[in-house]
């Protein structure tokens, strides 16, 4: 007669086995979305930086285009980083952190005893890319 994992799951927490082997995979899971929540917060700190930028070289081309300026003449001055450049930067650097935030989180929820389907549905994607979150590497940076 084969004993189900279910069977073998629960005589497991039954005996305090799987809350010791889990509460290492939690504490882990844990604080690696914390460490990716500390790196959002540095990436949104950059963000504002650029968005202040972004606002301020706004003014300067309104200024420009009220004096008569064409748009050649206000891209061509060194009046440098242009728009586009801090836009592809910040929006790099969020999709970027952004990744390893639904990785981590998605780990933390999992180590918690989330499904991945449970998980699918929090995030709004199928559970082939929590699978994939999942199993996927922290990529080194």
């Amino acid at each position: 007669m084969a004993i189900s994992a279910i069977a073998v799951t629960a005589t497991a927490i039954a005996y305090g086995i799987l809350p010791k082997l889990t509460s290492r995979a939690k504490s882990t899971a844990e604080d690696e979305f914390l460490e990716a929540l500390t790196a959002l917060e540095k990436i949104l700190e950059d963000h504002g930086k650029r968005s202040r930028l972004i606002k301020k070289r706004i003014a300067q081309i309104r200024r420009g285009r009220a004096n008569g300026a064409s748009y050649t003449e206000l891209v061509s001055n060194n009046d440098h980083p242009l728009i586009v450049q801090l836009i592809t930067e910040s929006s790099s650097a969020l999709d970027s952190c952004g990744s390893d935030v639904r990785r981590a989180e998605a780990r933390a929820l999992y180590a918690e005893g989330l499904t991945m389907d449970q998980i699918a549905e929090r995030f709004g994607v199928t559970r082939q890319r929590v699978s994939t979150l999942l199993r996927r590497k922290h990529k080194p940076k």
